[in-house]
């Protein structure tokens, strides 16, 4: 049997003594082997069948990334149940639906705040019998185990009978559940198997050459999936090092980063944007030789990153060019990004601009963007070392079939697709049809089988005209203006296309200092408004058909936020929820 937790165990004894994780423990960042890091699953497994925990049945996680989240994600995998994250930012009624939808008996929380979530609504759950406590914070409360509580229960059953529920694994056996972030209603839990896991993890280890030796930071939710493939799964199958980043990543990711130095760095786009917006301010403060050094070096970087792009390598001229850029330009760069040592950057979870890519990479930062769904466990397409097309999400996944529907929606079929949706058949026959897993999304494909991303089925705005017109490439020609950072469009049966617009806080500060407008109230502003204007006319209409015009566009006094819950946790817009809580600016819009 080769499941993910057959892996932890051959890890255990092949390299028992190596790092498997680490944690930050005062300044130090103290490290787990692989043999104690088994021994601890095993621990934690033998707890949950102390507790009730049978074969089939599910248990939820409530916490940011720390070792404790994934030590029993996998003990809960080892006695033959599945797993439930939990968003951090979910509400208590939002923790309630999981936790009755995925009939969980137990849930670990990550500390008095988000106890005080479940503890609010656990007397209207009937099937939770137990809170268990990550470390360092103790509850007195009969419900309610300390981690070391939990642990020790584990004393009570034998190893025999983590071993004998180990070896019934089955393939296509549920391993885990995670819940989509309800963008478009509430939200289902997508069931994937053994087989889903461990195949998937298998050809990322191939794609990108994972070896031991890699390591990267824990940071994102691990209520998604792609942050467990590369902080359990990837992980665990390619043995390579995971460090678990500090709470609250806002404010310590920077310096997590410049201390560890991962050498694969998966973020979504928000993250990369917020990289190249930081580069590039302090590129503009440079003056004379320093700007026209940092302009060439850009020049000489585009140029590599294009032929590695294409599997190629600089030689000559250009090598050496190469060798002078990255002394004087890029290694400043990265030094300060703590990506001194990454040689895998990927970025997926929502659309990126090839803005974005194109900057990185001219400074030796190439980004390879994936696209995929929770319902193939992450990967449908991928651009990959070597074959790397900008503005493009890559080629069908290793082992998988990828193809256009009769309206260009993109299916895709293969051993990293779902069993389909928890206690949710009519779901499930939507969205999974003999094997194909529709997607949603509406692709097109090159003559090289590089797919792009044209629009969402579901998003699709049809216009009081009869138009068709997909939103997301007219967003991202927004967000492509300096002043903006979010974009959403709107005009579902309107007469014409509107927008809403929020402000990226650097770049507004910068134009409020250069047109003398400090202490005034920007977002109406006469002069910013002019200014917006044009740039839309200029730079953003100009690239689509008349009846794709931003019309008229609102800006907002605050960007979206997942508190308002306008974003998911990953940082995608929620329309419906951004169209009722603005729903007055966007009558004002059409008023007339």
């Amino acid at each position: 049997m080769d499941t993910i937790l057959h892996r932890l165990h051959e890890n255990g004894r092949i390299r028992p003594n190596a790092p498997a994780y680490y944690e930050k423990i005062g300044n130090a960042w103290v490290p787990t082997s692989w043999k104690e890091y088994t021994n601890q699953v095993r621990q934690a497994a033998r707890a949950l069948v102390t507790l009730g925990v049978e074969p089939g049945q599910n248990v939820t996680i409530l916490g940011f990334n720390r070792p404790e989240w994934v030590i029993f994600d996998l003990a809960s995998m080892m006695v033959g149940g599945a797993p439930a994250g939990i968003y951090t930012t979910n509400s208590s009624e939002e923790c309630k639906y999981i936790v009755e939808n995925s009939d969980s008996s137990v849930i670990l929380v990550e500390n008095q705040q988000q106890w005080d979530k479940i503890a609010q609504v656990r007397d209207d759950i009937a099937c939770l019998k137990h809170i268990v406590l990550m470390r360092g914070t103790e509850i007195d409360d009969s419900m309610t185990l300390s981690w070391e509580a939990f642990m020790a229960k584990g004393d009570e059953t034998d190893e025999s009978v983590v071993d004998a529920r180990m070896n019934a694994l089955e393939q296509d056996q549920l391993a885990t559940l995670i819940y989509t972030s309800g963008t478009t209603g509430p939200p289902k839990g997508v069931m994937l198997s053994h087989r889903n896991l461990s195949s998937t993890s298998k050809n990322a280890q191939g794609l990108i050459d994972l070896v031991p030796s890699d390591r990267t930071l824990s940071y994102l939710p691990l209520s998604h999936i792609a942050e467990q493939m590369f902080s359990i799964h990837a992980a665990i199958t390619a043995a390579y090092q995971v460090y678990y980043a500090e709470y609250s990543p806002q404010d310590h990711l920077n310096d997590n980063l410049k201390e560890v130095k991962p050498t694969v760095f998966f973020g979504v786009p928000r993250i990369f944007e917020r990289f190249q917006a930081g580069v590039a301010a302090k590129m503009a403060l440079a003056t004379g030789a320093k700007a026209k050094i940092a302009s060439w070096a850009r020049g000489v970087g585009s140029k590599v990153t294009n032929l590695r792009n294409r599997g190629q390598a600089p030689s000559g001229l250009l090598a050496l060019q190469y060798n002078l850029a990255n002394k004087l330009v890029f290694s400043t760069v990265k030094e300060g990004l703590g990506m001194t040592e990454a040689r895998i950057l990927i970025t997926s979870a929502a659309p990126i601009s090839p803005d974005i890519l194109h900057f990185l990479g001219s400074l030796d930062l190439p980004i390879m963007e994936l696209y995929g769904q929770s319902e193939d466990c992450g990967p449908t397409t991928t651009n990959r070392p070597g074959a790397i097309k900008v503005g493009t999400v890559g080629q069908a996944w290793p082992g998988s079939e990828v193809k256009l529907g009769p309206d260009n929606e993109i299916l895709v079929k293969g051993p990293n697709v779902f069993m389909g949706y928890f206690k949710n058949p009519t779901a499930t026959e939507e969205d999974l049809v003999d094997g194909w897993l529709h997607s949603g999304d509406l692709g097109e494909f090159d003559e090289d089988g590089f797919l792009k991303i044209i629009g969402r089925k579901k998003e699709i705005i049809i216009t009081s005209g009869g138009k068709n017109i997909a939103p997301k490439n007219i967003e991202a020609a927004l967000k492509n203006l300096d002043l903006v950072s979010q974009a959403v469009v709107i005009g579902e049966r309107r007469r014409f296309l509107t927008a809403l617009l929020t402000l990226d806080p650097d770049a507004a500060a910068k134009f409020a200092q250069a047109h003398n407008l400090e202490g005034q109230t920007l977002h109406e502003h006469p002069v910013l408004i002019e200014h917006l204007q044009k740039e839309i006319d200029e730079k953003v209409n100009q690239l689509f058909a008349r009846v794709e015009h931003v019309r008229n566009f609102r800006v907002l006094p605050r960007d979206f936020t997942i508190e308002d819950g306008e974003l998911t946790p990953t940082l995608k817009i929620k329309r419906r929820i951004i169209n009722e809580n603005f729903s007055e600016e966007i009558e004002a819009m059409y008023e007339g």
